[in-house]
């Protein structure tokens, strides 16, 4: 953090019995969401987006809250199923990505494809080289886990360093989060941590209620900021993390086995508060780095301006960047960033004081400096040689006590299962 941002600056504005809980009344922008002259806007935005929430509903149980006397025995109920309910509007949609309708518009494509004559894909060069273990895991971890192995794990720890040292050159503070966060807090982000189609692994309430294992080190990085009032000169606030990102989510598509979607992954994320002013040029800021960042690794990639529906509620515009994977014939997604305007900021309370002493909700944004096993797959597969070995990216060879090829792998011994007699 900041030269002077003390845990006392973090707690000014706060009773000491508030300062780090989720509030379950959050000061949304109801001068927005209750003006009859937005209801329509608000409800083509939620078709737009695919998403939840009924904003008549919303209105409806205001105008009853208002006629309902506090003292009231279902003055309590009401008011908490009235910000329930508007805690289920997405977040507004920037108004060049409604001009796109259903589909997401490609803006640009970087670098050179690297020519390979007959190309594989990254579980058959993982084979031969003994890169990865992804079989005979069932009994260990459960389906779609994997080991890296030998350079392959070198690799992992490559991308790391190299994208660390590349955020510190850019301002960025490295910090460290936790991988269990209060499910208040990943909703509080814009993502449900219950019912069947969750991708957020909750924890047994034996260890606490209401705990979830970290989907994204955003969410930790979110909750960081909670219930803080940062001074305007101490803005934008500019951090980054090495985490495990926990996932639920399954598929059965082919172009996606192996680790391209898997449970348990690597990544290297960035967050920023700024001022609302700002945060539409800290998003290109952030574009702009990934896209130096992938170009320096040598990947031929898209980047692509998302529509309204792949937005999910918390985003105002997302970024995707799509890199070739010329083993798979295909374009898989390996980053992206957004801009969260104060769909997070007010739902968690960070604010920034500005010059004038007025407190104000802060602007949050998000981005994918590195994702491990998708980038694995898109630097092996664009690297592979025509005598079985792969390259090492040129910035990454400092990494990898000056590497500049890799090929077949000391072998790991096969899991044997045994089965145990009692």
């Amino acid at each position: 953090m900041s030269k002077g941002f003390s845990l006392l600056k973090r707690c000014l504005h706060l009773s000491p019995k508030k300062c780090w809980r989720v509030s379950a009344n959050p000061d949304l922008d109801f001068a927005y969401l209750l003006n009859k002259d937005h209801t329509a806007e608000i409800k083509q935005n939620i078709v737009r987006r695919k998403g939840v929430g009924d904003i008549e509903l919303v209105t409806a149980l205001k105008m009853e809250l208002d006629k309902t006397d506090p003292r009231a025995a279902n003055y309590s109920a009401l008011k908490a199923r009235f910000y329930a309910e508007s805690l289920r509007i997405p977040n507004e949609t920037h108004p060049k990505v409604i001009q796109y309708g259903e589909e997401s518009k490609i803006i640009r494509k970087t670098g050179e494809k690297r020519k390979v004559a007959k190309p594989l894909d990254f579980q058959e060069i993982a084979k031969k080289l003994n890169l990865v273990r992804t079989e005979k895991l069932g009994s260990v971890t459960g389906s779609r886990s994997y080991f890296l192995q030998g350079e392959a794990a070198e690799l992992e720890n490559a991308l790391i360093k190299y994208t660390l040292d590349t955020l510190k050159k850019m301002n960025f503070k490295i910090v460290t989060v936790p991988d269990v966060l209060h499910r208040d807090v990943i909703e509080a982000c814009g993502l449900n941590t219950r019912g069947e189609r969750t991708q957020v692994y909750s924890l047994d309430e034996r260890h606490g209620l209401n705990y979830c294992l970290s989907g994204t080190s955003e969410m930790a990085l979110a909750g960081y900021f909670m219930n803080t009032l940062i001074p305007e000169k101490e803005i934008p606030q500019r951090v980054a993390t090495v985490s495990r990102c926990f996932r639920a989510e399954t598929s059965a598509l082919a172009e996606e086995k192996g680790i391209y979607r898997v449970h348990e992954f690597t990544k290297v994320e960035m967050f920023i508060v700024c001022q609302p002013e700002k945060s539409n040029l800290i998003l290109e800021e952030i574009r702009d780095f990934e896209e130096q960042h992938f170009k320096s690794l040598g990947l031929y990639f898209q980047t692509v301006d998302m529509a309204a529906h792949e937005l999910g509620a918390p985003a105002y515009r997302k970024y995707d960047i799509e890199a070739w994977m010329p083993g798979r014939n295909m374009y898989g997604e390996v980053s992206s960033c957004s801009n969260c305007t104060d769909y997070q900021s007010r739902r968690l309370n960070i604010k920034y004081k500005n010059l004038k002493g007025d407190e104000l909700f802060a602007h949050t944004l998000n981005g994918t400096a590195c994702a491990i096993p998708r980038m694995i797959i898109a630097l092996v597969e664009t690297y592979q040689n025509s005598n079985g070995t792969v390259s090492i990216p040129k910035v990454l060879q400092t990494y990898m006590n000056d590497k500049e090829v890799f090929g077949k792998q000391k072998r790991i011994p096969e899991l044997q299962l045994i089965k145990s007699k009692k």
